[in-house]
């Protein structure tokens, strides 16, 4: 892109929720987060940006998690039906505290998900104790 391009974009926001989109176009999105505090007149806010590639996702069907005394490593992984291997399609480390947190939010937000769209059923996993 060059420079006259560049400063002829103009992005396009919009707010859905707690959150703030920016659409750069060219599959350039930021999310800005608006928590309580901004809300109150603390102007600062967190920049996250979210290419075109990871903005596609990938489906997991299959989890990992393993942990130290400093990490907790959990690799996200698909494994097709009826077949033998299974491919990490990702691997997340992080700190045990942030590991808390996020299983936080996830617990918040399946409920909020099960009390909009009802009980989620749960199946029996085949032969792997330690998948999530």
């Amino acid at each position: 892109m060059s420079q006259g391009q560049a400063k002829n974009l103009r992005p396009k926001k919009f707010r859905k929720g707690d959150h703030i989109y920016i659409d750069w176009g060219k599959g350039v999105r930021e999310v800005k987060k608006v928590n309580k505090q901004e809300s109150e007149g603390n102007k600062q806010q967190l920049q996250v940006s979210l290419d075109e590639e990871t903005a596609m996702g990938k489906f997991a069907n299959l989890g990992f998690i393993s942990h130290s005394p400093e990490e907790f490593v959990i690799d996200f992984v698909f494994r097709p039906p009826g077949s033998p291997k299974a491919r990490v399609l990702s691997r997340v480390l992080m700190t045990p505290g942030h590991a808390k947190r996020l299983m936080g939010a996830l617990k918040e937000n399946l409920e909020k998900y099960e009390k909009k769209f009802g009980k989620i059923k749960s199946y029996e996993q085949p032969t792997n104790p330690i998948g999530f």
